[in-house]
């Protein structure tokens, strides 16, 4: 179940009664499912998470619940903010220190009973109680209530992605709802990458990545060059991917009038932060958050929204 953006000229009052304030999170999502000492970690489309939050399968696995689906997100805090860069760095003792965990927000079945039909109130209660006991690598979401613009105006204060409205008795249904709204306190969104073109000077790499969106014909959309947010192993490593999905022409639907650009299978998705959108469609001041291996390319659409 994704949720819709908040739209130009919708108000965040009609966000009153009967809709409950979750903390948006900034990571991967990803569904888990245990049946008895069996578990998989799934990505939205279908990635395994296994290999690379080991600890979050062990941590489901001492659950006393034998069999059950979560929804959920894994993020990683430094401190107490959470940052998908971070989730995305190598872990050990060479890489960063961070605290990975499973945020689990949602619960789609229970010892082989199908929660989905359920109100959202009530597969939250039960979700709580099913997790009663477990260890601090599995997290529920923090919870928030009163006026939305007001509490957005905190959760962006205090450093947060943004928040989820959820309505609280609407049941659980695959793709996106308007039973579920994200806020966001930024613009930001997932891209696909679709060229990049040569660095100049001392960089390594790349210069820029040529990214875009698929619009309702299914035609991939330019929308501009990201030359900011990266580090010198973003630098390398995407490099290579890149030249591994090297092609002739341009991806893009839209002319790209810049010179010596490199073109590549559209098959990488970004996150990308921005000010916002020109009127021709293209992003103002983006910067390079990571990759997002847990989406699927086709999937990527331009989300229209504004916080309030």
């Amino acid at each position: 179940m994704l949720a819709q953006p908040l739209r130009p000229g919708e108000e965040m009052s009609r966000l009153g009664d009967g809709w409950i304030f979750e903390r948006k999170l900034d990571g991967l999502r990803c569904e888990v499912v245990r049946r008895g000492p069996s578990i998989e970690m799934w990505s939205r489309n279908h990635l395994s998470f296994l290999s690379r939050f080991p600890h979050i399968a062990q941590a489901v696995l001492a659950l006393p619940v034998p069999d059950l689906t979560l929804d959920g997100e894994l993020v990683a805090f430094a401190g107490e903010r959470t940052s998908f860069q971070l989730l995305q760095a190598p872990s050990g003792p060479a890489g960063p220190q961070r605290r990975t965990v499973f945020c689990a927000f949602d619960l789609l079945d229970l010892l082989g009973r199908d929660t989905t039909g359920l109100p959202w109130s009530d597969r939250s209660e039960l979700m709580r109680q099913a997790l009663e006991g477990a260890s601090q690598d599995i997290i529920l979401p923090e919870r928030v209530t009163g006026d939305a613009r007001a509490l957005l105006e905190d959760a962006c204060a205090r450093g947060w992605e943004g928040l989820i409205a959820k309505r609280a008795n609407s049941p659980y249904c695959s793709g996106r709802s308007s039973d579920w709204r994200k806020l966001k306190c930024t613009a930001r969104q997932e891209l696909v990458i679709g060229g990049w073109t040569l660095p100049a000077g001392s960089r390594t790499g790349f210069g820029a990545l040529l990214v875009g969106h698929y619009d309702s014909s299914g035609a991939l959309r330019y929308a501009g060059k990201v030359g900011t947010g990266f580090d010198e192993r973003d630098l390398r490593s995407i490099r290579s991917m890149l030249e591994s999905l090297a092609r002739p022409t341009s991806p893009f639907a839209d002319p790209v009038l810049l010179k010596q650009a490199h073109w590549a299978e559209p098959e990488l998705v970004a996150e990308i932060e921005f000010s916002e959108w020109t009127r021709d469609g293209r992003l103002r001041h983006p910067s390079f958050l990571g990759l997002r291996p847990d989406k699927s390319p086709a999937d990527v659409r331009r989300e229209q929204y504004r916080p309030g």
